[in-house]
């Protein structure tokens, strides 16, 4: 009697398969399909991370700051893991305009608002046949946490709502998102269920200065923040410190209510010379940081509008944290 090896399944193969027929008929059932594929892609790359991966080389200068933003600035034709890797050396961060097309921003936002209804209305007895909220079930040893904490900050886990984690998916891969992230960390980019957010943020909340990497452990990661609506001076932005960290700084000083939040006497020393700034966002503009970026929400409590916006964290997957649920990218 012959010994079979179980042969393991082809999961870009399938999703691509997949992705195909929602070109011509998208159905919820396929999105959450996807979803599912992806999170099984994930755990399976988690087991077998490359042995010694690294870095982008940077390229031979970073580009120019923006004389508003002080943050490089680059258009999505231009970025590249070596001109990524230049900024983040340079300035911790990187500012790429128009990544995404306006509409396709502003339709994300009227998505996410559409997707809280869903949650709501499921809570209510309502059925959603959209697949604009259905949370995600991770394999065992894995759990998604912290969901109603997340809520409470006006957020909703990207992959529990199934339709718009496929959009924002094929968003990225239209701007050959996943490969510059993949080229800039040297192995392959993992996305967390437990960090990957959309978000409503209101202009009566307040900001707190943080490094994520405080929280995260010991990482390979490269954020997205995705902009979905005009942000920075008619709806909450984001303030930043756009300089290079080597390391955290100093937390929970006074001023501060949590143990691995920064003062505001901290970031300005941090600043330096540059300085803490407030850019303006446009729909479908990204910033680009990793876990040493120091920033927080910025918010005045006059702006009229609130700011949507997606926050999705790419891990290496030598590196990915223990305490997240995986999908591949």
């Amino acid at each position: 009697m012959g010994l079979f090896t179980r042969r393991k399944p082809d999961y870009p193969a399938r999703i691509a398969e997949l992705q195909a027929a929602n070109q011509s008929s998208r159905t919820a059932k396929r999105d959450k399909e996807i979803r599912q594929l992806r999170h099984l892609a994930g755990v399976e790359t988690v087991k077998s991370p490359p042995p010694s991966p690294e870095l982008a080389q940077p390229a031979a200068s970073a580009p120019p700051r923006g004389a508003e933003s002080k943050c490089p600035e680059i258009t999505p034709d231009e970025l590249t893991p070596e001109v990524l890797r230049a900024a983040i050396l340079e300035a911790g961060c990187l500012l790429v305009r128009d990544l995404v097309d306006d509409e396709e921003a502003l339709a994300m936002a009227d998505g996410i608002e559409a997707a809280f209804a869903a949650r709501l209305g499921l809570r209510e007895g309502r059925p959603d046949t959209q697949g604009l909220y259905d949370e995600l079930v991770p394999e065992k040893g894995y759990e998604v946490e912290k969901r109603d904490w997340i809520e409470e900050g006006g957020g909703l886990l990207a992959v529990d709502s199934p339709k718009l984690f496929i959009d924002m998916l094929e968003a990225f891969g239209r701007a050959g998102l996943p490969q510059v992230i993949e080229g800039y960390l040297g192995e392959p980019a993992l996305i967390s269920a437990d960090k990957c957010t959309l978000r409503k943020a209101t202009p009566d909340v307040g900001g707190a200065w943080h490094q994520d990497g405080a929280f995260m452990g010991d990482v390979r990661a490269m954020n997205v923040w995705l902009s979905l609506s005009r942000c920075g001076d008619v709806a909450p932005g984001m303030d930043l410190v756009p300089t290079r960290l080597d390391d955290f700084v100093e937390m929970g000083t006074e001023g501060t209510w949590l143990e691995t939040q920064v003062s505001d006497a901290v970031a300005e020393r941090a600043a330096g010379e540059i300085g803490i700034t407030r850019p303006i966002f446009n729909p479908g503009d990204a910033l680009l940081f990793d876990d040493l970026f120091l920033h927080q929400t910025g918010s005045d409590a006059d702006m009229p509008n609130p700011r949507y916006a997606i926050e999705s964290w790419f891990f290496g997957s030598s590196a990915f944290p223990e305490i997240y649920v995986p999908l591949a990218a």
